[in-house]
């Protein structure tokens, strides 16, 4: 008989904690409609002025969900916290699979700490309209508190707190929209803001980006999946529904709020009021009480947003650590709780860090913040996804895997080559996303840095591969991987005594 192959897993991740409503809830937390339909989509019709935002977000919805066919088909075969970078690992080589991971590490991180920018200006604004004044970053760092507590309890706890947010943030997006849409301007409803017609002018391109960046943070279903029962079912039902529900819900209030205004006003009114644009819509149909609960709704939005890329980033780096890319220490989970120990830490020290240093510059935390560490955050989630995509292809390209054809082959294909135009058009336009001018080095310079990251982990894999085999082996593997490198029962012995990455010699 052969040996038996030594496993690579030295801690894990707390199993079967979470079903698919609670897997539902992180996907759309990290979506965070309340602060898209709040925040971003106001400022697309303030910037754009174009009347398409809502069947933007419906063709960007169709465009996920396209990408989510194959992600999810593959989620069925795959099982690792690791969602993207195991995936690509699979499907187009550990050496590119690690320089996503290389990718995703600061993506997701930036993701979350400029959302801190936003939490902090909304909720220096609501305690200065009970006359409190307190700065933005003391507000920030009242909400990093309790995300870095909560990141180190049981992740269902997690669950259960984004479950009361997100229940409360839609039921009260529901009511907003049935009034905007009750209010018509003119007297009338209009449709024509579904009509696909505006789509053929030349700001499609930045409009789809933008619509984007509204989904950004569903797929941290797939980095749940190794904690969800039964998670061949649950992370596929949960992705698809995570997908549909914010799709359905951006463009739904990007309707009304043409609809309430009137869709030639709807520009001009989103530039005079901004992000006070919903509120001011529904405040003369609505008891001030939901108003005011709207703004309160309006922050927890973004604390539940804030949760769930923590969640996102904490086990990246803790499947990272697992399997040997980065340091043993990284892939050891908390012993009561089962939260990913060192990466939940990391992720609370350097938030706080960069929020400390914006404080001191006195930077606005709203654009540069908010706005910029977002939207940098976006474009890494963006190559990520089109890596992704490709790399489902590849995967079922060498075996289907009892998968269809439309599964396998037809949705993955259209979501590649469409994810590719949208990524192309976001680095040409990445400046005007940043809003600098077109001599500012930040037209290149963050779509460079990517790159350069990427290189830096495709030469680091290939080190791996040459001083550490049997580590290059389980990149990617996670619970269900194995290392291929056997050379006599002594050294099987020695691997079993440690976990891969806390080895610091090698039998070879």
């Amino acid at each position: 008989m052969e040996p038996e192959e030594p496993d690579i897993v030295s801690k894990a991740l707390a199993k079967n904690r979470l079903g698919v409503p609670s897997v539902v809830f992180f996907g759309v937390a990290g979506a965070a409609p309340l602060t898209v339909i709040i925040g971003a989509i106001t400022t697309i019709y303030a910037i754009i002025g174009s009347t398409a935002v809502p069947i933007a977000y419906l063709v960007t919805a169709g465009l996920l969900s396209l990408f989510t066919v194959g992600f999810v088909a593959m989620s069925r075969h795959i099982v690792n916290t690791g969602a993207f970078y195991s995936y690509i690992s699979h499907g187009l080589g550990r050496v590119i699979g690690v320089g996503a991971a290389f990718v995703a590490l600061p993506a997701y991180s930036l993701m979350q700490i400029g959302l801190f920018g936003l939490f902090g200006s909304v909720a220096s604004g609501i305690l200065a309209a009970f006359g409190f004044t307190v700065p933005w970053y003391a507000c920030a760092i009242a909400a990093w508190f309790a995300v870095a507590i909560l990141g180190l309890l049981w992740v269902d706890l997690s669950g259960k707190v984004l479950a009361v947010l997100l229940v409360l943030e839609i039921a009260i997006v529901i009511i907003y929209d049935l009034v905007m849409i009750s209010n018509p301007a003119d007297g009338h409803i209009t449709f024509s803001q579904f009509s696909p017609a505006p789509l053929a002018t030349p700001v499609v391109g930045i409009l789809l980006v933008l619509a984007i960046a509204g989904f950004v943070g569903f797929e941290a279903t797939v980095v749940l999946s190794e904690e969800a029962k039964d998670p061949k079912r649950t992370i596929a039902r949960a992705t698809h529904i995570a997908v549909i529900l914010a799709g359905v819900l951006c463009a739904l209030s990007a309707w009304a709020m043409s609809v309430s205004t009137g869709p030639d006003q709807i520009a001009a009114r989103a530039a005079q009021h901004e992000t006070d644009l919903v509120f001011t819509l529904v405040g003369p149909h609505l008891p001030s009480f939901l108003v005011d609960i709207g703004y309160v709704l309006f922050l927890t939005s973004v604390f539940a947003a804030l949760l769930a890329f923590h969640a996102a980033v904490s086990r990246y780096q803790f499947a990272l650590g697992r399997e040997g890319v980065l340091p043993a220490a990284w892939g050891r989970t908390h012993p009561r709780t089962g939260a990913p120990l060192l990466g939940s830490i990391t992720q609370s020290v350097l938030a706080i860090i960069v929020l400390s240093l914006y404080a001191l510059v006195g930077s606005d935390p709203l654009v540069f913040v908010f706005a910029w560490l977002t939207t940098i955050g976006g474009l890494g989630v963006l190559i990520l996804m089109w890596a992704a995509s490709a790399s489902v292809l590849a995967f079922f390209m060498r075996n289907r895997r009892g998968e269809s054809f439309w599964k396998a082959y037809v949705a993955p294909a259209t979501a590649f080559l469409l994810l590719t135009i949208v990524l192309a058009a976001t680095c040409i336009g990445f400046g005007e996303l940043l809003q600098v001018d077109g001599n500012s080095p930040f037209q290149w310079l963050i779509p460079a840095l990517y790159l350069t990251i990427a290189l830096v982990g495709f030469v680091w894999a290939l080190i791996m591969r040459a001083a550490r085999p049997e580590v290059y082996a389980a990149i990617g593997r996670g619970t269900e991987g194995r290392v291929n490198v056997v050379p006599d029962s002594s050294t099987l012995r020695a691997l079993h005594a440690d976990p891969v990455g806390a080895r610091s010699g090698y039998p070879y």
